[in-house]
């Protein structure tokens, strides 16, 4: 077989020839479409659900909302972990599902449980929901509000928090592969109704009957239409507070046929969430910004483009004298990254050929030789390409030139061994002897390498039997390698007796 194949090949150079430059064309055009990234993302198969409860100590939240939680998914099918974490206000519960269960299905089956949770859980306590779909890994940029020099006092952290909440994160949260925006630093913004006690107990009220009065009078109302004149007129009652003096005129209730409004009851003005934590920048004070979390298996690099050329369009929308600044960028890591393999590659690449070119004493064999390994390379990316393989430091870096080259090393200085040994009897070959004796001395020597090189490929296959952690470390890495040594060998038994 190996025999015909090599045959075939000498025969039809100009096949192999246009099958060599599909190659080329092949592998350019996956490497440039491959997802980068600095390192594999090694992270489980989990979903979170997240409870917030700022009112409830730690105690309270593991016996009310946890225990709830872990109970009501434990019996999921394909959960191999549960772990949680129990702090003031917060209830964290990770569930770790089989890598063969996918991303998506989890997600359903805590999402049906989360009905039942919210039954279990006290009314009034708190209301659990899902992380985002993303990794460990989705970190992908980060950024802060920016007040430039000369309007320092033209813009607070209270307003530059409510620009992030209501601007920026709301535009950035519809660019493609983003799945969330987390906002940090300043004060949010938010209306509060500061009630007198003696007042409200000189009125015979209570804290309900102010709830109530606020509720009631926030809200917006349709009436269907009326017609009129053979048109439709469409009846709604526009009920919303916009502003500190519509809470302020609000009836509460009547006393002695006077109207009793919160003005009269209770102060209104603006104040800011309850806190816990700050976020600062380059220790300048307190700072604004936001971290933007990436999709579960996008390509960052393509998210991070997109990412910036909204911000582009969002500064335009910001009052004057704020800008957006990036301080961490995860392109810039994936680009530091992927050129150091890549000039590790090339110098790699450049000492073999030196080394080949100086030992095989023919510069002619030493480049034919030489070629095999971004010919290998490129077809290691058309495999990555189509097995979904990301090209990051342990995938590349697992690239051995020494070893890809051995098959076409024995192969050449063989062919070069019978020509030299012909041309010094002082014969000279035409075109079809010479083919003869290539097609001679790589078959002959080519049966030994074959499975020498097969060997190589079995003892990776321990490798790709990996699962969990180690699978998504070290997997990559074998399938990339056994790549590039399948290329080799079929660039040995076509293009290298070419």
């Amino acid at each position: 077989m190996i025999n015909r194949i090599i045959s075939f090949s000498i025969k039809n150079k100009a096949l192999v020839g246009l099958m060599t430059a599909g190659l080329i064309t092949g592998g350019i055009w996956s490497m440039t479409r491959i997802p980068l990234d600095a390192v594999p993302d090694i992270t489980n198969n989990q979903v979170q659900v997240i409870t917030t409860a700022p009112n409830l100590g730690t105690e309270d939240i593991e016996q009310f909302v946890t225990y709830q939680v872990e109970l009501a998914v434990a019996n999921l099918p394909g959960v191999i972990e549960i772990r949680s974490v129990s702090r003031f206000g917060l209830s964290v519960v990770t569930i770790v599902f089989e890598d063969r269960m996918g991303t998506y299905l989890p997600r359903q089956l805590v999402s049906e449980s989360l009905d039942e949770i919210k039954e279990k859980i006290p009314e009034g306590f708190a209301e659990p929901f899902m992380a985002p779909i993303s990794t460990g890994l989705g970190e992908i940029y980060q950024y802060t509000l920016e007040v430039q020099p000369g309007y320092d006092t033209a813009y607070d952290d209270m307003d530059l928090r409510t620009m992030q909440d209501w601007i920026v994160k709301r535009q950035m949260a519809m660019v493609p592969g983003v799945v969330e925006i987390n906002s940090f630093g300043g004060r949010g913004k938010q209306y509060e109704v500061s009630i007198n006690p003696d007042r409200l107990r000189s009125m015979n009220l209570t804290i309900s009957d102010v709830f109530d009065a606020l509720e009631a009078n926030n809200q917006n109302t349709g009436g269907a239409y009326i017609e009129k004149d053979f048109r439709a007129n469409f009846i709604r009652g526009e009920g919303l507070m916009r502003s500190l003096d519509d809470i302020r005129n609000t009836p509460v209730t009547r006393v002695e046929n006077q109207p009793v409004f919160i003005r009269d009851i209770a102060e209104v003005q603006f104040g800011s969430f309850v806190r816990y934590g700050a976020f600062t920048k380059d220790g300048r004070g307190e700072a604004v910004g936001g971290i933007v979390m990436m999709l579960k298996g996008e390509n960052s690099n393509d998210v991070i483009r997109v990412v910036k050329e909204r911000i582009a369009l969002i500064q335009e929308s910001l009052p004057e004298g704020v800008i957006i600044e990036g301080f961490l960028d995860r392109s810039e890591l994936i680009r530091s990254t992927t050129s150091t393999v890549a000039e590790n590659l090339a110098l790699g690449a450049l000492i073999v050929i030196f080394v080949l070119v100086i030992f095989l004493g023919n510069l002619r064999g030493g480049l034919i030789v030489a070629s095999t390994i971004p010919l290998a390379l490129l077809f290691a990316f058309i495999m990555m390409k189509a097995f979904g393989v990301w090209a990051n430091l342990m995938s590349l870096g697992a690239i051995d030139f020494g070893i890809l080259v051995d098959g076409a090393v024995i192969i050449v200085e063989s062919m070069i061994y019978y020509l030299h040994r012909k041309e010094f009897l002082g014969l000279k070959l035409p075109p079809d002897k010479r083919d003869e004796i290539a097609r001679h001395s790589a078959g002959r020597m080519m049966n030994s390498a074959f499975f020498g090189q097969v060997i190589i490929l079995l003892v990776f296959v321990p490798v790709m039997t990996l699962q969990g952690i180690e699978g998504k470390m070290f997997k990559p890495m074998a399938m990339t390698f056994g790549f590039a040594v399948l290329g080799v060998i079929l660039l040995c038994l076509t293009y290298i007796p070419m």
